[in-house]
């Protein structure tokens, strides 16, 4: 029997998924630096059905995946989804803003961004307010995922020299993640 459109369609999407659990355990097996077998032996599982996983053969259970994660050092953790929404200014400026602020792993949030043709450093406080200023007024989507810090972005926030409308768009994201960091107004 024929399957209907709706069913390929998430029958594509079952197979994606499993795909990326298997980068992700495959992933994680490498940076433990275990093998297959190694792996399979400490987690519980056999090597091939832990095979099966890493190439998106078979999905395990949630139970599984964090089991096969905690025993390569690893947490299976649930983290809100962050979309961008485009704006556009009055005089025709496109930028964008996130539905939320997140935290960033150390390396990025104070690693190199790469913003207009422009390299920044933002360890350097300087270099991250220009390289912040620019990603708010200008930044895509990817972009601002990868290099907007939520603590860091409070911390900056009244020193950027952002145009009225872009600040605007920002400002309630950055009083949210004000207040669920708990940090008070200075």
């Amino acid at each position: 029997m024929a399957s209907s459109p709706v069913e390929r369609a998430f029958g594509q999407e079952v197979a994606s998924w499993a795909r990326r659990g298997g980068l992700l355990f495959r992933q994680a097996r490498r940076a433990a630096d275990l093998n297959q077998k190694a792996l399979a032996s400490v987690s519980g599982t056999s090597r091939t059905t832990l095979s099966a996983y890493e190439h998106g053969r078979k999905s395990p259970t949630l139970e599984t995946a964090g089991r096969i994660l905690d025993a390569a050092g690893f947490e299976l953790v649930l983290e809100a989804k962050v979309e961008c929404v485009a704006r556009t200014t009055g005089d025709g400026q496109t930028f964008h803003v996130p539905s939320r602020l997140r935290r960033l792993p150390v390396s990025a949030a104070l690693g190199v961004a790469r913003v207009g043709g422009r390299t920044y450093e933002l360890a350097d406080r300087d270099e991250r307010r220009a390289a912040y200023t620019a990603l708010l007024c200008g930044g895509g989507p990817d972009e601002l995922l990868a290099h907007i810090d939520a603590v860091l972005l409070i911390d900056l926030w009244s020193e950027l020299d952002l145009p009225g409308e872009i600040a605007a768009a920002w400002r309630p994201l950055v009083e949210t993640a004000r207040q669920e960091a708990g940090v008070t107004r200075r």
